[in-house]
């Protein structure tokens, strides 16, 4: 499992960086090779993730924080308390966080 995040992660990274991307006009993925060899690639799938991680706002942050202390599932009511005690947009945050693929949403 933590080969495929890694993977994932890798690409989703590529794609962000405009060196992979699709083609509709050629229907297929294409790469400019020489900016992938010159990149830096983190060796382990922590290293990837905090790189990730500090790339979102200060706000998804502090919204992925709060929720890591709940395991790994929370239910939408402890949010919205959250939300109230904490004084922050945590809904928003993690949708931020769901888009960027650091969380799933379930229903």
């Amino acid at each position: 499992k933590a080969t495929h995040y890694f993977f994932s992660r890798l690409m989703i990274s590529l794609n962000k960086e405009g060196v992979v991307q699709f083609s509709l006009s050629r229907r297929r993925w294409v790469w400019d090779e020489e900016k992938i060899l010159s990149r830096k690639v983190p060796d382990d799938v922590a290293k990837l993730l905090t790189g990730a991680i500090c790339q979102l706002s200060p706000d998804v942050q502090a919204g992925l924080c709060a929720l890591s202390c709940f395991g790994a599932s929370v239910d939408v009511s402890i949010v919205e308390i959250l939300e109230r005690y904490l004084d922050l947009q945590l809904k928003s945050s993690l949708e931020v966080a769901v888009k960027e693929c650091f969380l799933d949403k379930i229903n």
